[in-house]
């Protein structure tokens, strides 16, 4: 990627494919969508539609960005013509090793030398994925956090033979959009932003089949605290101010001992068939299921957060540390 970005090859038209789509299209980015599904224009419509009135970049009417879509998406069901002459690839199919791998080495036979690679994987390495091609250092993990077009985090991971300014183009790429990347020291398993939900998850899972709570209310439970909470801080800094002027430090020493030992009675849940009927058969009494449920809720839910995040920029000069 030898200057600015101007032409993105998406491949995959899942719900992560479509939420970058709609974001790339936002930013006045030349979009080609590679799938293979059918209805791929209807769905990068309806996709736009849902997203677009949530996104924080102007212009942000759904209707206008379906102008846009007319103009700069290409739908092109061929990988090799999807990737020609493109400047960055963001993949986005189901997350299976091998049609990855399979994935990748024929991108790196079609595009160009410089096009930077980056995958949405949640759970495969950079070095699993480029194991098959000639020459990975282009290639790393950009993982978003759900839902993609409005979540700031994208988690870069790379492999041991991801070049530094793989990374560093990842990341500017990133911020342009108004992300928020953050790059991990050295590969690891899964992603921190997954494991850390994956904690706090396990033992809602633990409370609500014990009986403790339904999903419902364990869902209010975090919602109407941490939830809250971390939108401001995060936990380090959450725990920091917990210990007054005498900081973390004075909150561990005060509590520490007490929290660790907390630790030893959390949860360790199976997802059993009875556990996982249990959860299912509660989040769809309160919440509903099927495509209208889905619009509903998600669209619900794109309003919320991005009122959340309109508070936390119109904040975000407030409590910055003196030069």
């Amino acid at each position: 990627m030898t200057g600015p970005v101007r032409t993105v090859t998406v491949v995959g038209a899942g719900t992560i494919g479509l939420a970058w789509t709609t974001l790339f299209l936002a930013h006045g980015l030349d979009v080609r969508l590679s799938t293979g599904r059918a209805d791929a224009e209807r769905a990068a419509r309806e996709a736009v539609e849902l997203f677009a009135p949530s996104l924080p970049v102007p212009p942000a009417h759904p209707d206008r960005l379906l102008d846009r879509l007319l103009d700069r998406l290409t739908i092109e069901p061929d990988v090799a013509k999807a990737v020609a002459g493109t400047d960055l690839v963001q993949e986005n199919v189901r997350e299976q090793l091998s049609l990855k791998q399979e994935l990748f080495a024929e991108v790196e036979r079609a595009a160009p030398d410089h096009v930077l690679l980056l995958s949405s994987s949640s759970s495969l390495s950079a070095d699993a994925l480029g194991a098959t091609m000639d020459d990975p250092s282009g290639l790393l993990v950009g993982h978003p956090f759900n839902p993609a077009h409005l979540m700031p985090l994208v988690e870069l991971v790379p492999g041991t033979r991801t070049r530094p300014d793989a990374v560093e183009r990842a990341a500017a790429f990133y911020r342009s959009l108004g992300k928020v990347p953050v790059a991990l020291r050295r590969p690891m398993a899964g992603t921190p932003a997954n494991r850390l939900q994956s904690a706090l998850f396990r033992e809602a899972v633990h409370l609500v089949a014990e009986g403790y709570l339904t999903a419902e209310e364990a869902d209010a439970v975090v919602t109407g605290s941490i939830g809250l909470r971390w939108a401001a801080v995060g936990p380090f800094q959450a725990f920091h101010l917990g210990g007054g002027p005498g900081g973390l430090r004075r909150m561990l020493g005060a509590v520490g001992d007490r929290m660790a030992a907390e630790w030893e009675h959390l949860g360790t849940p199976g997802l059993t068939d009875d556990i996982v009927r249990t959860l299912a058969e509660q989040t769809e009494r309160a919440y509903g299921q099927g495509a209208d449920a889905y619009r509903r809720l998600a669209a619900a839910r794109d309003v919320r957060q991005g009122a959340v995040l309109a508070a936390l920029r119109a904040g975000e000069d407030t409590g910055r540390a003196d030069p």
